[in-house]
């Protein structure tokens, strides 16, 4: 495995986003004229992108790159997903927090995929203009535009309103697309997907003329099939069914399904399906504040062996004894749910199962919960491991969901098929149709790709409500639900800001587009 290169120069390390409000040191043109003139160095910039994605920021050790956004924006507010007792986190699994534009959590996405974005804006720019080889600059100004087109999906999601709602015509996002520090209005939604659909086409058409591509093993770098992952991506998001299911196609291929074996191998382990991700060795780790620190079953860290990551019952009620994935789960019998407390926790016959059964994925002091998960494991201690952004998987459920929204019922139901039948032998075909095969389709999804941080975003596209219900212990599997009270809540799309974060105040406040006209409302 290729390391990162962690030393940069300041100027090269310092994440051009807006103004110094975003803790950017401002480059004049003749400084970044020279440090980005050559493509070796536009390649250091492209390398420090990737480690931006699993690094600290705003001195706060819990905030670190796309981990985090997995976890608190995409995992704990979601549906299918439990922090088991955590109920000190209730304001941001129960939605509370959108509106408050002064928390650093509000804050925190925004500031980090602007500096993703600032990153990016400066190898667009010098690119054309650096000294090297033409195909080496047009690969390396690819990767920045895929860079941005991901950076931009991401804050569209969770700054924006959904497409269905007003189909684009709602604010959008602060599109910066050079190096400029300056004020900038904000977009409409649909613009902002224009922005991002223009990335990726010339992005596309790049790597296409230079005939390059990453190093095998540099899986945590964009290539064609990422741009045509985050194409698929914001076409469903955007509900452009027919780019859905063309760049869906085109992103999966040469990445197969991996074997039931490597499914269960904990997911820190980058195979030929991840089509992208994050990288994290033991020597360039974030400890206690990795990825897996937060999610890993078998981590050490605090907030894991206390506080263990589960599966709804409602999902897992619905996935067939037959599916190997739903081994990764502690799913308890009717003695075993009923001697849990109110919460879920056990300490007899299913804590003495799991620790039989799953010893090797969990931590020697760990609590143990009813339908705790064993999907997610660390690769070392604390919380160590490499994850996916995008796996060929999550490609065959957006084209299989397009194809329903097309009428492709038949064409739907193959590739539903296609991406479970290894996970199941006993699966069939499905012959649903309509309405209801798109039902089955959002199952799939559901528990397939479920703790990789879908389960939030996936529920607001689909404008569906959240509804978690309560553990009820002394009904056993009558239990309605799995859910800790304090997360048994029913959340409506219209609910809180229509699940939409607020433009952070330190960019109303210092934007001064804002101040003459464009704002946001409390």
């Amino acid at each position: 495995m290729k390391k990162y290169i962690i030393i940069l120069s300041m100027a090269l390390a310092a994440a051009a986003c807006s103004s110094d409000y975003l803790d950017t040191e401002p480059q004049d043109e003749t400084q970044s004229q020279t440090i980005l003139s050559n493509t070796q160095n536009l390649g250091i910039v492209i390398n420090g992108i990737s480690r931006m994605m699993t690094t600290q920021y705003l001195g706060s050790q819990g905030f670190n790159g796309e981990g985090t956004i997995k976890t608190w924006y995409g995992n704990y507010p979601g549906n299918d997903f439990q922090k088991c007792n955590l109920t000190g986190w209730s304001n941001i699994i129960n939605h509370t927090y959108h509106q408050l534009r002064s928390s650093s959590y509000t804050y925190y996405p925004w500031y980090y995929y602007y500096k993703v974005i600032g990153n990016a804006n400066r190898v667009i720019t010098h690119a054309d203009d650096a000294e090297g080889p033409d195909d080496e600059k047009a690969f390396l100004k690819a990767q920045a535009l895929t860079y941005r087109a991901y950076a931009y999906l991401m804050l569209s999601q969770l700054y924006c309103h959904r497409w269905s709602d007003d189909h684009g015509n709602t604010e959008g996002l602060v599109l910066r697309l050079d190096e400029s520090t300056g004020d900038c209005p904000l977009s409409t939604l649909a613009q902002t997907y224009e922005q991002i659909y223009k990335d990726l086409d010339e992005a596309i058409s790049l790597y296409q003329k230079s005939g390059l591509d990453r190093d095998e093993d540099e899986f945590y770098k964009p290539n064609i099939n990422v741009a045509y992952a985050v194409y698929a991506r914001a076409a469903i998001t955007r509900e452009d069914w027919a780019n859905a299911a063309k760049y869906a196609a085109l992103a999966r291929k040469g990445h197969e399904l991996m074997t039931n074996e490597q499914y269960a191998g904990g997911m820190h382990t980058p195979n030929n399906e991840w089509i992208f991700g994050v990288y994290e060795a033991s020597d360039q780790t974030l400890h206690y504040y990795s990825f897996f620190a937060y999610q890993g079953s078998n981590s050490s860290a605090s907030i894991c062996r206390n506080y263990p990551c589960a599966i709804s019952k409602e999902l897992i009620d619905q996935i067939p004894a037959t599916d190997v994935r739903r081994n990764l789960f502690l799913v308890p019998s009717e003695a075993e749910l009923k001697e849990c407390n109110s919460a879920g926790r056990s300490t007899k016959k299913l804590k003495t199962r799991a620790f039989k059964e799953y010893g090797n994925k969990l931590y020697s002091t760990s609590y143990v919960f009813a339908y705790m998960q064993f999907k997610l494991t660390a690769d070392f201690m604390p919380g160590g491991g490499s994850f996916p952004l995008f796996r060929s998987a999550e490609m065959y459920y957006i084209e299989a969901e397009a194809d329903c929204h097309l009428g492709k019922d038949a064409e739907a139901q193959k590739l539903l098929f296609e991406a479970n039948q290894e996970r199941d032998p006993e699966l069939k075909k499905s012959e649903k149709t309509g309405a209801d095969l798109l039902t089955e389709v959002k199952l799939y999804r559901r528990f397939d790709l479920w703790g990789e941080g879908y389960d939030w975003f996936d529920y607001k596209r689909w404008g569906q409500p959240i509804n978690r219900k309560a553990l009820n212990v002394k009904k056993g599997l009558e239990s309605p639900g799995s859910f800790h009270s304090s997360f048994a809540k029913v959340i409506n799309p219209e609910d809180q800001n229509d699940w939409t974060w607020m433009i952070p105040e330190k960019e109303t406040d210092y934007n001064g587009a804002f101040k003459n006209g464009d704002s946001t409302e409390d």
